[in-house]
């Protein structure tokens, strides 16, 4: 399946045929390894909040006759080189604190850190550099979303730890990875209402969710060393606790939808989006570790349908 040998510059829990072992020279696979490129899931799971907001924001500046094309596909795209580059410097911090347990898991173990083939001081330079194409980005929209934005960081500091003082770190990284729900429509408008915040929220149990169904690859690993989760907390009843946190997700979403005045091609995309969380919900085996991952990376789908559903309303509202 994979080849982590110390020797094959790969680790375990990635494609061994991933793009990055074609393009890049194997000098830099360490640090697209700890920017996760050779995992895209990352860094799309953190956008599609970011372009469900815009799209969001675009209906309803669409229904006041104050849209720009030009000004949403150029948000769109920043909200990308944003996902990606802070979704790499927030790995990396990770990696950096997660250092001694990842060299205790079995599938992290591999990675570049633990494995030696990157010191911490590269790795901390490497942060820098990932940040500043993050603040860079950041410059880009207005002062509200700004300072929002910055605000951001104060959650993404405390998420590595989370799992060593709590058994819902999943909800630290929800709010981390969910703040984009809040950032489009803050780029579009410069303030908040309460329709970016329902979204928001619905956002990070949507988080919770999947990120329970992923934890459950090491919950044995887990165990072993102490650190917590939702999956151990969870355990046999995670199916009935991802009924209760898709559940929210679905409604929030409407209640955003609602309070922002969408059309119905939205409201097919977030149907479209509930039937394939109830489908996770129903074939989940929490003992099967390729299962729960395939799983996992199965929500792309679900945050690409929300979205494109919402991008197609956009000339209708």
């Amino acid at each position: 399946m994979i080849t982590s040998s110390p020797d094959s510059g790969r680790v375990a829990d990635a494609p061994s045929d991933n793009w990055v072992y074609r393009a890049l020279p194997r000098g830099a696979w360490p640090y697209a390894q700890l920017a996760r490129w050779d995992r895209p899931i990352g860094w799309q799971l953190l956008l599609w909040p970011c372009l469900w907001s815009a799209a969001l924001a675009a209906n309803v500046a669409a229904a006041a006759g104050a849209f720009d094309w030009l000004r949403f596909l150029s948000h769109l795209f920043l909200f990308f080189v944003g996902a990606v580059a802070m979704r790499g410097a927030g790995c990396t911090y990770n990696d950096l604190v997660d250092h001694e347990i990842d060299q205790a898991v079995a599938r992290t173990r591999s990675r570049p850190l633990p494995s030696g083939r990157v010191t911490r001081r590269q790795a901390k330079v490497f942060i820098v550099l990932q940040a500043l194409v993050g603040l860079l980005v950041l410059l880009q929209f207005n002062l509200f979303s700004i300072v929002l934005g910055v605000a951001s960081l104060l959650i993404v500091a405390v998420y590595p730890f989370a799992k060593r003082f709590t058994d819902w770190p999943q909800f630290f990284l929800g709010m981390a990875f969910s703040w984009g729900a809040l950032m489009g429509w803050a780029a579009a408008f410069g303030s908040l209402s309460l329709a970016p915040v329902a979204l928001y929220i619905a956002a990070i149990a949507w988080t919770i969710g999947y990120d329970t169904i992923y934890a459950h690859q090491d919950k044995e690993d887990d165990a072993l060393i102490g650190v917590r989760s939702t999956a151990r907390l969870f355990g046999d009843r995670t199916a009935q606790w991802l009924v209760g946190l898709y559940g929210l997700t679905v409604a929030l979403i409407a209640l955003s939808f609602w309070l922002a005045g969408v059309g119905l091609v939205a409201w097919l995309g977030l149907a479209a989006a509930a039937l394939m969380l109830g489908w996770q919900v129903r074939t989940l085996d929490i003992d099967d570790p390729v299962q729960c991952l395939a799983l996992f990376k199965a929500n792309h789908i679900v945050g690409f349908a929300i979205f494109l559903a919402l991008a197609v309303a956009i000339p209708f509202a």
